[in-house]
């Protein structure tokens, strides 16, 4: 039953979702978030990446370990 209801609950979102755009957009398309649009602010700059700090020389690779091969 959970995935029938969550059809209607979509559909009821979608439909609220709707009007507001159509009412948004009768209204000229005024919003909220005017202040994102604000002259005179420039944008920001990505910041500047440092170089990773280098861990301690690695230590040396350990020799091979070779097996004896099995007596038969």
């Amino acid at each position: 039953m959970g995935q029938q209801l969550n059809k209607i609950i979509k559909r009821r979102r979608r439909k609220a979702y709707v009007a507001r755009k159509k009412a948004l957009a009768k209204a000229g398309g005024i919003r909220k978030s005017t202040a994102a649009k604000s002259p005179g602010k420039a944008p920001k700059k990505a910041a500047a990446k440092k170089p990773a700090a280098k861990k301690a020389a690695a230590k040396p690779a350990a020799a091979p370990v070779v097996e004896a091969p099995a007596a038969e």
